[in-house]
């Protein structure tokens, strides 16, 4: 057998390419197929995930920002709080101690708000302009819509408005419907004593406020100082599931749906 290799070898003028048979051609093309097939499972992926940062999910085309976030307990165990259930008047910010309004909040989130800005952003939608107090005007800028989505009985995520995740506890009706504007945040000085600014809404970790009570926020309604005096409001226990339960915030942005 050896000889008849070493003849074949031989026998073959030095000038001669070697030309694999029609089997090697095809063994070929199939391993650059699956290289290739390889690649795009490992980069696919990859792009799709450039829209989802840690906490926040951007969903192009259904034209929605997903926020995960936890539902907020409505007592604080620190003694300034003296043991009260302040009214809510904000929707998601940063948990206590590192929360401004995480006593007064429906859900807490651990993402920046400057993220949701970004997201938003990348949209086409611009800031408009928020408010602080007795404002003569309203907040401005692109409406947007707000819900919750929430297991339901059979553990099924359920979409609802953010307004119904709130009562008047007098009357146990929701909150009435207002318009969820994204004005954005001022910026702030962490040091007063240096120039240096940041993103408001970072310091404060205030993603959306009902009232203007800060205009250290990304989003505001349509609702000023004055309805702050007699609206209320409390969680719906009935219908949010226990405090601490995962639930997302899920922001629909204006615009045709792919």
């Amino acid at each position: 057998m050896s000889g008849e290799f070493f003849l074949f070898y031989v026998s073959r003028p030095p000038s001669a390419k070697f030309r694999p048979k029609p089997t090697a051609k095809l063994e070929i093309s199939m391993i650059k197929l699956l290289m290739i097939w390889v690649i795009c499972l490992i980069t696919i992926p990859a792009a799709r995930a450039e829209d989802k940062s840690a906490g926040v999910t951007v969903d192009k085309e259904k034209r929605t920002i997903t926020v995960d976030c936890k539902i907020a307990p409505r007592t604080m165990p620190d003694p300034k709080f003296q043991g009260k259930t302040w009214p809510i008047e904000v929707i998601a910010c940063y948990p206590y101690p590192k929360g401004q309004k995480a006593h007064e909040t429906v859900v807490t989130i651990d993402v920046k708000p400057s993220e949701v800005h970004k997201a938003l952003e990348s949209f086409g939608l611009k800031p408009g302009t928020p408010v602080r107090g007795e404002a003569k005007n309203e907040p401005q800028g692109p409406e947007v819509g707000m819900f919750l989505e929430i297991p339901d009985r059979d553990g099924r995520p359920k979409r609802i408005s953010i307004e119904r995740t709130m009562i008047d506890p007098k009357t146990n009706k929701p909150m009435p419907k207002v318009k969820w504007r994204f004005t954005g945040s001022i910026l702030s000085k962490p040091d007063p004593a240096k120039d240096e600014t940041v993103y408001g809404a970072d310091l404060t970790g205030t993603l959306i406020s009902i009232f203007p009570v800060t205009d250290e926020t990304v989003f505001q309604t349509n609702l000023t100082m004055k309805e702050e005096k007699w609206l209320k409001l409390e969680t719906d226990t009935k219908l949010l599931p226990p405090v601490g339960t995962p639930v997302k915030l899920v922001i629909e942005v204006p615009g045709s749906k792919k």
